[in-house]
């Protein structure tokens, strides 16, 4: 990490800029892009730094997309380039979010805008499925029978992330650490356990920008601080959790709120999680906004710079391995269920089930379809459906 970049940090930091403004397609294509970009086209960093890049941030919690962009400025620029290429990335799509929620409080009544919603809603289910789908064959096996076999542990943990979503519909951390930890002690378990020895004030009138209560902030932050602390992967893997917060446990948002939370963050380019910023404003103004998302990003942040100087010996670690393992399959379980709950309410009528599966399709089919077309698509079906029938 020490010998000399190729380029100015000034150079790394713009490209992050661009990639935030304009990078769709959420966090596989994103750290697609950072590969054909910074690896193959401009050579700032080796493949090999990529890869190390790529599995710390699977390994730690906190969205892909944001770790690996930050683990990459902390290649040749340490704490500053991790720094700078972070907030970079991040900057853009939450100036969107927030500029979006200003719009959404103040029109979100209107009956144009709610037929919008109201097919966007059911394609956001249909979007949701899809990834899900994805994250289960990528993180905890294949659907063949001898890849199910082998890992059947993690299914089962799969399996309860999904019943247990269901039944209590909120997401339970104690379930998600139990998980790593089992897997620890059935794969890997460490010499400790194997040989036990020791224990703008003018502007924003009537938007809520500056609107806030104290004590929602505090919840705001050790809520999102938690949710960024504990989430592995696709920045989709935190809806669940989100979901479980605020709506059924602090009702902050109702369900087509939080439903129409996930739409902007598939509409807006960088990453997915930045749908917590939207969802901040909407609970207590931009500072919520600003704590929200702050506190979701901290964590990622701070376990990427922590871990980086040192990851080469801990990802031979079996043990830390096996237990992200766990926790990955009872959090994309948890996904899942999240959609099953999220689903009874979207889901209202025939024609909300159709534009689900016609999502659906056209992710599966459509090969270069991209997300944010998806949604625009649907939004206008929803007009026309509302206007006119």
């Amino acid at each position: 990490m020490k010998e000399k970049a190729s380029y100015k940090l000034s150079d790394m930091t713009t490209y992050f800029l661009k990639l935030g403004t304009w990078g769709f397609g959420g966090p596989v294509a994103l750290v697609g892009y950072m590969y054909r970009d910074l690896v193959e086209n401009k050579k700032w960093i080796t493949e090999e730094e990529y890869k190390e890049g790529l599995a710390l941030a699977q390994l730690a919690p906190g969205p892909l997309a944001a770790q690996l962009g930050i683990y990459v400025g902390f290649v040749h620029y340490g704490i500053i380039g991790a720094t700078l290429t972070g907030l970079a990335f991040v900057l853009p799509s939450f100036i969107m979010v927030v500029l979006l929620g200003m719009a959404y409080k103040l029109y979100s009544g209107l009956p144009g805008i709610q037929a919008v919603f109201y097919g966007v809603s059911a394609a956001v289910i249909g979007i949701i499925a899809i990834s899900a789908y994805k994250l289960t064959i990528k993180s905890v096996s294949s659907l063949n029978l001898e890849a199910i076999k082998s890992k059947w542990l993690l299914w089962i943990f799969y399996l309860a992330g999904i019943v247990v979503t269901v039944l209590t519909e909120k997401e339970n951390i104690l379930l998600f650490a139990g998980c790593g930890l089992i897997y620890i002690v059935v794969k890997s378990p460490p010499k400790w356990i194997k040989r036990p020895t020791t224990a703008p004030s003018i502007i924003s009138l009537g938007i809520g920008f500056w609107y806030y209560d104290g004590k929602t902030l505090q919840e705001i932050g050790w809520f999102f601080l938690k949710a960024g602390a504990f989430v592995f992967g696709s920045g989709l893997a935190i809806v669940p959790f989100l979901h479980g917060g605020v709506v059924q446990e602090f009702g902050w948002l109702t369900e087509h709120e939080f439903l129409d939370s996930v739409a902007v963050a598939m509409i807006t380019p960088g990453p997915v999680v930045i749908t917590v910023a939207f969802i901040g404003y909407l609970v207590a103004g931009f500072p919520g906004a600003c704590v929200a998302a702050f506190a979701t990003f901290l964590p990622c942040y701070i376990f990427t710079v922590a871990l980086a100087p040192s990851f080469k010996k801990i990802a031979k670690n079996t043990s830390i391995k096996a237990f992200v393992d766990g926790i990955t399959a009872v959090v994309i379980g948890a996904l899942v269920g999240a959609v099953i709950i999220i689903a009874m309410r979207a889901i209202v009528d025939i024609p909300t089930v159709l534009i689900a599966i016609f999502s659906m399709l056209a992710l599966i089919y459509i090969k270069k379809l991209k997300e944010p077309h998806l949604i625009l698509a649907s939004a206008i079906i929803g007009i026309i459906l509302k206007t006119f029938l």
